[in-house]
């Protein structure tokens, strides 16, 4: 039997309601040219793409905007709005050929000058900041004199991974002349903008007149489902169609008219530590939260054994960069934790707090599993609940906080995406992580063109992480899915992406 952990609403009282609203789904019609898709978090206040902080944000504008390149579901880069690139011997010149028949869903055609005004937007060349650290190597954007469907990004050193960065989000090619991209969003993607109400949903329509393989499904609306104790009802009720990031105990209580797609989120999982605040700043308390963590325990209780655990910030679907070893550097050791708590000088323990978003039911269920575990080490530790916007403002932004369960993402599929914001500083590096060993060996990591002797600097730079237990590393989750049997096509991607064009109706 497996085990069930801290769950709040009984079997039976929810078998009742999941009757009643199942009964009452029967007496609807049901439109299939329309889909409504269950999202954990609210998207950011504004929709320009150039601003999306949030993985969440990112997963739904993904169906919006393209850059001139993009990822496929296999992790490969491939042409977008430019049909082709070179790059020089150097790796510091590319030269992108647009395409011809790109419009955007105002209608109007791209141009040279939009991609040349996006990318100079991204860059932070127009005055807002940049969110793609990697583009700080952009010395110059032009327009090729003699050709106006070329554009030509000059580098101030090689870099091997820029391709990867323009097909971020945060990269899109949107229209010059759009005045308002925070609330009137224009881009290239397989859907449209339609509208859109904060704290209830986003609804986008199928542009028709999109380059490529255009979209099965004629609308789509994106419905905030911000309480996780709602969302099985409203699975079954009929609200929503579809709903990704489920959690064991809520796929089991699904009925067979859903499809179920198990893939892994390619997520750092963790127990986020504040390394500028006491008692976080001495390592072997660090360590000793380590120690005292029984992974293998969290994968059953909470996730019904599901998950890959991990020793660092990498997760294993990047293969060549994964360290596995790595998983064994802190085996679960009670006593060794209590022995590192005594030398740090907190023999009798200490309290702390474990901030998790009250949207992620993963994350809680973990949180309740850790604390569990710290009180045998003698640390109290409590769990904060707070509203998504709440935890980017206090914990991503203001970095006021002393511990999260959150997962991370690597929004470029890089491994450079995944380490750098553990630079000293780097802006989003929220946990407050600083060695000068880490910054040294980064920065070769960066600018070296040689494919081995990178990789290498990115395992080293794991490493570091994982001996300073920078954090306690716990998992990548497994990723289920669940899609109304109405619709089929379900897509998993190596990064947080949710790409509602593949879907169609079932045969």
């Amino acid at each position: 039997m497996r085990k069930k952990f801290f769950r709040i609403l009984s079997v039976s009282v929810f078998a009742s309601l999941a009757i009643a609203l199942g009964g009452c789904q029967g007496d609807k019609a049901v439109d299939s040219s329309k889909i409504v898709v269950g999202i954990a978090q609210d998207l950011e206040d504004s929709l320009d793409p150039h601003k999306a902080v949030a993985a969440g944000t990112k997963e739904v504008l993904f169906n919006m905007y393209e850059g001139l390149l993009k990822p496929d579901p296999d992790g490969n880069i491939i042409p977008a709005v430019a049909e082709a690139y070179d790059v020089s011997e150097d790796g510091t010149v590319y030269t992108f050929r647009l395409r011809d028949d790109v419009k955007f869903h105002n209608g109007e055609p791209v141009t040279a000058e939009d991609v040349k005004y996006s990318l100079d937007k991204s860059a932070g060349m127009t005055g807002d900041e940049s969110l793609i650290p990697a583009f700080s190597l952009i010395k110059n954007i032009e327009i090729k004199e003699d050709d106006d469907r070329t554009i030509v990004i000059e580098l101030s050193e090689g870099n091997m991974e820029f391709p990867a960065y323009l097909a971020m989000t945060n990269a899109a090619i949107i229209p010059k002349n759009n005045e308002k991209p925070d609330t009137e969003p224009v881009g290239t993607g397989p859907y449209k903008y339609v509208s859109r109400s904060p704290q209830e949903n986003i609804v986008m329509t199928r542009f028709d007149d999109y380059w490529g393989e255009k979209a099965n499904i004629q609308d789509v609306t994106f419905k905030v489902e911000a309480n996780a104790d709602s969302i099985v009802m409203d699975l079954l009720g009929g609200s929503i169609d579809m709903f990704p990031r489920l959690t064991t105990t809520q796929v089991d209580q699904l009925s067979d008219q859903f499809t179920v797609y198990e893939g892994t989120m390619n997520l750092v999982q963790a127990l986020y530590l504040n390394n500028a605040v006491k008692p976080f700043d001495d390592v072997r308390v660090r360590q000793a939260l380590c120690y005292g963590t029984d992974i293998d325990e969290i994968l059953e209780l909470a996730f019904d054994g599901k998950g890959s655990p991990i020793g660092s910030s990498m997760f294993p679907s990047f293969g060549k960069y994964f360290t596995e070893e790595l998983n064994e550097l802190y085996p679960y050791d009670p006593e060794k934790a209590k022995e590192l708590l005594k030398e740090a000088g907190y023999e009798n323990g200490f309290d702390m707090s474990i901030v998790v978003p009250s949207n992620y039911q993963p994350h809680i269920d973990t949180a309740q599993v850790l604390t569990e575990q710290l009180k045998k080490i003698g640390i109290n530790a409590k769990i904060e609940l707070v509203e998504w916007n709440t935890w980017l403002s206090d914990v991503y932004t203001n970095r006021d906080f002393e511990s999260t369960v959150i997962g991370v993402d690597a929004s470029s599929m890089t491994a450079r995406a995944l380490l750098e914001r553990f630079a000293s500083d780097a802006g989003n590096n929220f946990i407050n992580f600083s060695d000068p060993k880490y910054d040294e060996t980064f920065k070769k990591a960066i600018s070296t063109t040689d494919d081995a002797e990178s990789t290498a600097c990115y395992k080293e730079l794991e490493r570091i992480l994982a001996e300073d237990a920078a954090n306690v590393y716990l998992q990548d989750m497994a990723e289920f899915v669940a899609l109304n049997k109405r619709f089929e096509g379900y897509v998993f991607y190596p990064m947080y992406i949710q790409d509602i064009a593949k879907l169609k109706l079932s045969e």
